[in-house]
């Protein structure tokens, strides 16, 4: 095992104790989850000073703020902290995708990860979706079940990272959720077909029981197919998931969060199909917006040898008929990414994360 940068104390500590050799193997022969029961839990604010002594010679991390979207109506009830991030898989930032600005020293998995668990940390998510996870079982599995998440992986049958030489396996997406506030009811990974046939693009759907409010959700992850040219493909991979979407929910009878990078503008088919779908979805980083219905101007921002690509593909979904969104954080400047943009020293990915704050509509028979 491998410590964290020149840390050895407390967090290399976290990491040897969790793992046994034969976990961190290339290519797990199974996809068999860790027992959190025997692991010690870890306090989060420990592991939070261990990331930062990591990455104490790096620039400070940068300053999000929450805006304030609660509407007049009173919640009797914790708001649900939902975070959607592609945390850029280790292979592909090191192999293939070629950020011609960005120093390989920037690229670190020793001091990368640690921005990744800062950034995590800083928001303390009751729900995490992640894309590009290709370090699920040797850093986010082991760490966070320690933190109090339940945690599920679905990797991609024919992963782009197995083609980098020294890879970690496949990527995949990963959800997390917080075993102290929500109980696990039905969870559903799902192989996106398009035209009928399966892809390498993946979705997980998990309905949840807030322990507080005693009432149902589904919370669902995904990574539609990349690249110009492959609308329509996305588009059926869009309507597919929608389709199992729309049964998990019982034709939208359980209200219904969908965080992805769906490698869409809000231009494209797929993005069309999500706004009009029959179960009534709504994105909530659109609230942002004066009007409240303009996406963001970006959610990745990356210079490669093609050019600087500056682009709104990420989204976090919701039925706006029984949730609100009570606040989201705002995404960061442009003066604070940079001139070389993403990723940097001071940011792990080339997709920026997603937070809201979300809170059950107070009348729970009122229809869809």
């Amino acid at each position: 095992v491998c410590s964290m940068g020149n840390s050895t104390s407390r967090l290399y500590s976290v990491l040897a104790k969790t793992l046994s050799s034969s976990a961190v193997s290339q290519h797990q022969d199974c996809l068999e989850q860790l027992d959190p029961a025997r692991l010690d839990p870890i306090d989060p604010k420990d592991l939070l000073e261990e990331c930062q002594i990591v990455l104490q010679k790096r620039p400070p991390r940068f300053q999000r703020n929450f805006v304030n979207l609660k509407k007049d109506t009173a919640s009797n009830h914790r708001p649900i902290r939902v975070m959607q991030w592609n945390i850029l898989a280790q292979a592909l930032g090191e192999g293939k995708d070629n950020f011609i600005q960005c120093p390989m020293e920037a690229l670190k998995w020793e001091e990368r990860k640690c921005l990744i668990l800062e950034e995590i940390l800083a928001y303390k998510p009751d729900i995490l979706c992640l894309q590009e996870v290709d370090h699920y079982f040797d850093t986010f599995e082991p760490l966070l079940s320690r933190l109090g998440y339940q945690c599920t992986f679905f990797p991609k049958p024919w992963s782009p990272c197995l083609d980098v030489e020294r890879n970690n396996g496949p990527d995949g997406c990963a959800l997390f959720f917080l075993k102290d506030r929500f109980e696990l009811i039905n969870s559903a990974n799902i192989r996106l077909t398009a035209m009928k046939l399966k892809t390498n693009q993946v979705a997980i759907a998990q309905t949840l029981k807030c322990h507080e409010t005693g009432r149902l959700f589904c919370i669902a992850v995904t990574h539609l197919k990349a690249r110009t040219g492959w609308e329509r493909f996305r588009s059926a991979q869009g309507c597919d998931l929608l389709q199992n979407l729309k049964n998990i929910t019982q034709g939208a009878k359980i209200p219904l969060i969908v965080c992805g990078d769906f490698n869409a503008e809000p231009t494209e088919e797929v993005y069309r199909e999500f706004s009009n779908s029959s179960l009534n979805l709504n994105s909530a980083y659109k609230l942002l917006s004066p009007d409240g219905q303009s996406e963001p101007p970006y959610t990745t921002w990356k210079i490669r040898p093609s050019g600087e690509c500056r682009h709104t593909l990420d989204y976090i979904w919701y039925s706006q008929h029984a949730l609100n969104v009570n606040s989201a954080l705002g995404l960061l400047t442009e003066e604070q990414i940079g001139p070389n943009r993403l990723p940097s020293f001071n940011y792990p990915s080339d997709h920026l994360s997603l937070v809201c704050d979300f809170s059950f509509n107070q009348d729970p028979d009122r229809l869809l």
